[in-house]
């Protein structure tokens, strides 16, 4: 990498403001230095756009610098927009821009900035990754430039003319509106000793509560508590298993945050016993806009105490949003956080129990009659901050006090769960995030794979696209597609506007309800990997969702691939995204890697691509040889009912006859795995053709009354003739099979083995 090889280096210095400056040059009768005069003349000094003049009080304050990568053509990062995994060049049309703004439907294939923000991009090649995180706030443009390889290049004219091969060139040049240049290189080599460079930075995904795992019902707005009970109940009677009820804007008194509609919910406290029976949970909805009205206590303290973005006049910014006038609280100061996060506490929050939960929308911020549907850049935060400073800051600042209030109303003890709409580097601290306003239509699913695969290698591993599309009425082949999808995806949230039809999964008639129960089924079943996956995030920053690149770095055919990719080390997945779709081309890569079908059991060689026949039932998933992952074997209502429920192993053989996988256990709810050591960290190994359950970390203690009572094999080539389980007791216990010579597969049921213990199972 070099730096500044374009001689793009650009740094304006903060001026004296017009005023003073011309005060003081008054009394020292001195010319207007020429520069000056002209940046004036330029209109540098102020930007109109539409109706609104934003003066910039220190004029012009850019920084810019450029950063050269050699040898590498394959990019990625920087989001949010709605764009392929790969970056592209953008030497033909516009810059990358980093801009946090709501996009009610936001185009796609489109270099616009969206909701969040990373300003860190990794580029990759046959053997180094490296990462640029440029951290800067404020308005930010990108722009790409590959130079391709040229195979031979005279060095100089003359009879000693050599050649000399030329290779590709990646040219990165950042921009910001103000600031500073504060940029960290990341040099790798490996895309894991970049994930965890980048996390000694930014932090780590915070350890998710296990129900945030399930999934999640969510339309703006369910009505009343008689529609919250009625929708409750259909999950019940449909036998689909669900986990957190949401509850949008209208749940509130005339959009004022932290109330309940007394028509509407006249009894919250009644309607979360209701949940809490069923283990579930609720959410509800908490934006950063505050309505102007005295006789609202949260705006007569925030007011009373000065907690508002202030405009450039000195009074607190107005703007409109959804409860009309409404004043933004200033987030960017430590005292409004702190009060902030006290809002959440049982006494301060009437109607709020232990199983609320919170989402922050809007938080770009979203200014109705704003510039771009934003604040101006021109309003002022604590310390006298233009609000350009810190423009894509500002939505990170709410969701961490948000976090920190529900840690803090149960004293610490419970892991908080909190979404939010916009994010920076480092909102992985603080919970999930999700890909906004999307649209009922098959382009958005298809894109959601990519934008969702580019927030989970910036470090937010927590990160969903809402399943059926927000805006729009989603046919039901496309609905259904979407559940396969989002289950496979980790946050997993089916949510709408008010304008659309109804759409609860069995709305669509009786076939189409079977195959959206079946899609949510097979995430619950799975939860135990998840959980696992969600660990490595929390504690080794490695993605639960990875593209093939960063599973096979040194095989090229991967890196621009974006319709499928990996979860964790085994499953790979291939969503259909296509209308009427008969067959998939999944591509497998590893020449020495082998695929096992989660369906059909049948398996293939890797390095090739493989034409799949799927019919509405299919959901393309394929485990690696050389894995194995526990699952759930039976499925309740909500994750809460499947705690004791036993658990299954799925061992898929290597090409030399071996498997590995891991296990992690903990309450669940808590941050007693992080205190107290109270967790389970387990170790599975098949080799030669002996199963071990061993320890892999042992500060931690959790006792489980769990047991594996399944365990299924594939790729055994050869029947066994006994199986037998040995425990840690020396206890030797025969076992029934069932093996398939057409599948090679070898089926164990009946077991009781304490998943929480060392024993061996030996296939003879």
């Amino acid at each position: 990498m070099s730096i500044n090889s374009l001689n793009q280096l650009y740094f304006e210095h903060l001026q004296i403001p017009l005023k003073q400056r011309s005060t003081k040059e008054n009394k020292e009768d001195t010319s207007v230095d020429a520069s000056q005069e002209d940046q004036e003349d330029l209109g540098l000094w102020e930007e109109k756009f539409g109706k609104f003049v934003d003066v910039k009080v220190n004029g012009p304050a850019s920084i810019g610098l450029d950063f050269s990568l050699h040898g590498f053509e394959h990019l990625y990062g920087i989001p949010q927009h709605a764009e392929s995994h790969q970056l592209k060049n953008t030497s033909d049309g516009d810059a990358y821009r980093l801009y946090n703004l709501d996009v009610y439907g936001y185009k796609i294939h489109d270099k616009m900035g969206i909701y969040g923000s990373v300003p860190y991009l990794l580029a990759h090649k046959l053997g180094r990754t490296l990462g640029i995180f440029w951290l800067n706030a404020s308005e930010t443009l990108v722009e790409i430039n590959t130079e391709p390889a040229v195979k031979y290049t005279l060095t100089q004219m003359g009879p000693v003319a050599a050649k000399q091969k030329i290779r590709c060139r990646t040219d990165v040049h950042w921009m910001s509106e103000s600031g500073i240049i504060d940029v960290f290189l990341l040099t790798g080599p490996t895309p894991s000793d970049i994930f965890k460079q980048y996390s000694y930075l930014t932090g780590t995904q915070a350890m998710p509560p296990l129900f945030s795992l399930g999934y999640h019902q969510c339309r703006w707005n369910y009505e009343d508590e008689q529609d919250v009970k009625a929708v409750d109940l259909g999950f019940d009677e449909h036998d689909i298993p669900y986990d957190v009820m949401w509850l949008d804007i209208e749940h509130t008194e005339g959009k004022r945050y932290f109330t309940w509609d007394k028509k509407r919910f006249p009894n919250p406290k009644r309607m979360q016993e209701l949940l809490r029976s069923k283990k579930r949970k609720l959410v509800v909805i908490s934006d950063p806009h505050i309505k102007i009205d005295p006789d609202y206590s949260v705006y007569a303290k925030a007011k009373e105490q000065g907690f508002f973005v202030r405009n450039h006049e000195g009074g607190d910014f107005e703007g409109v949003c959804w409860p009309g006038l409404s004043s933004y609280l200033d987030f960017t100061n430590p005292k409004v956080r702190e009060w902030y996060s006290g809002l959440f506490t049982f006494s301060a929050y009437q109607g709020s129990t232990d199983i609320l939960y919170i989402w922050n929308d809007m938080n770009e911020p979203s200014v109705f009659r704003g510039p771009e549907l934003t604040m101006q850049k021109n309003a002022v935060h604590h310390g006298n901050w233009e609000h350009r400073e810190l423009h894509n800051i500002y939505g990170f600042y709410q969701h961490m006090a948000t976090a920190e209030g529900l840690i803090q109303r149960s004293e610490g003890k419970e892991r908080p769960f909190v979404l939010t709409r916009s994010f920076f580097a480092g909102s992985q601290k603080y919970g999930a995030v999700w890909t906004g306003d999307n649209t009922a239509e098959w382009s958005y699913l298809k894109i959601s794979i990519p934008m969702l695969l580019t927030l989970s290698i910036t470090g937010i591993s927590f990160c969903g696209a809402d399943v059926g599309g927000f805006i729009g009425n989603p046919e039901a082949e496309l609905l259904v597609r979407w559940y396969q999808a989002g289950a496979y995806q980790p946050f997993f949230r089916g949510h709408a506007t008010m304008k659309t039809k109804r759409r609860e999964p069995w709305l669509f008639g009786e076939e189409y309800t079977r195959l959206i129960r079946e899609a949510i089924r097979q995430r619950y079943a799975l939860l135990p990997y998840w959980y696992f996956l969600f660990y490595c995030a929390h504690v080794a920053a490695e993605p639960v969702m990875r593209p093939l690149w960063i599973e096979f770095p040194e095989e090229l055919d991967t890196f621009g691939v974006e319709d499928e990719y990996m979860l964790g080390s085994a499953l790979l997945v291939h969503p259909v995204t296509e209308p009427k779709a008969t067959t998939v081309d999944v591509f497998l890569p590893g020449s020495n890697e082998v695929w096992y079908d989660s369906k059909t059991f049948a398996h293939w060689e890797g390095a090739c691509t493989v034409k799949i026949p799927v019919a509405l039932d299919t959901i393309p998933v394929f485990q690696r040889g050389g894995s194995i992952v526990p699952i759930k074997t039976t499925i309740g209502k909500s994750t809460g009912y499947m705690s004791d429920s036993p658990y299954g192993l799925r061992v898929a053989l290597s090409t030399k006859g071996s498997a590995m996988g891991e296990f992690y256990l903990d309450d669940g709810h808590s941050f007693q795995y992080l205190h107290q050591k109270q967790f389970l960290h387990r170790k599975f190994s098949f080799l030669a053709g002996v199963l071990i359950n061993s320890c892999a970390d042992k500060r931690g203690h959790y006792p489980s009354k769990c047991v594996v009572e399944q365990i299924f094999i594939q790729g055994l080539k050869k029947q066994p003739s006994s199986v037998t389980t040995h425990s840690s007791d020396g206890k030797e216990e025969p076992v029934t099979f069932t093996y398939c010579a057409k599948m090679s597969t070898l089926r164990l049921e009946k077991l009781s083995l304490n998943i929480g213990t060392d024993w061996e199972v030996h296939i003879r």
